[in-house]
């Protein structure tokens, strides 16, 4: 039996079907369907994100608007540290504070105790619309979970913890 999900509603309970075929293909193991499903909707998840950083800017790749959200909640933080943290090559993150700058969302300053160094500060601009859209996506995200209990929204959190804190 073939089970078809939308992304973003209710996956089938996996119990309950236990012949995973592809199309015209042999069953599956149910791991590798699990993967499959994770994949499916994490790019699903991935599209929702990049459509928010749209909204706080339609210039605003994903990656700009998590460095910026990174550059408001860590105050002081060097254009070295955005590279670091995030895995990035030093190139690429040049290019993204760039266009913050450029959109006015972000400014460098001396850093106070080592005037040879900038450190990176969001603008009142920035920080505006980075609590605008958290709070829009707050509220998304609360009209999607309203009907999961509490128990499943603490294992959701558990588990996406889990797959972010793992190794690459």
């Amino acid at each position: 039996m073939t089970t078809q999900h939308t992304p973003g509603q209710h996956p089938p309970d996996p119990q309950q079907h236990q012949d995973h075929r592809r199309p015209n293909g042999p069953a599956r193991p149910r791991r590798t369907h699990a993967v499959d499903t994770i994949e499916r909707e994490l790019t699903a998840f991935a599209r929702r994100a990049r459509a928010t950083a749209a909204r706080l800017h339609p210039d605003l790749p994903l990656v700009s608007y998590t460095l910026l959200a990174h550059i408001h909640d860590q105050r002081d933080c060097r254009a070295t540290d955005l590279a670091t943290h995030y895995m990035l090559d030093k190139s690429t993150v040049s290019r993204q504070l760039t266009t913050l700058e450029k959109l006015g969302l972000m400014e460098r300053r001396p850093d106070p105790d080592d005037h040879r160094v900038q450190v990176l500060h969001t603008t009142d601009a920035g920080a505006a619309a980075l609590t605008a859209t958290h709070a829009s996506r707050h509220a998304a995200y609360q009209e999607r979970l309203a009907d999961w209990s509490e128990a499943d929204l603490a294992r959701f959190a558990a588990y996406l913890l889990r797959y972010n804190n793992s190794p690459s």
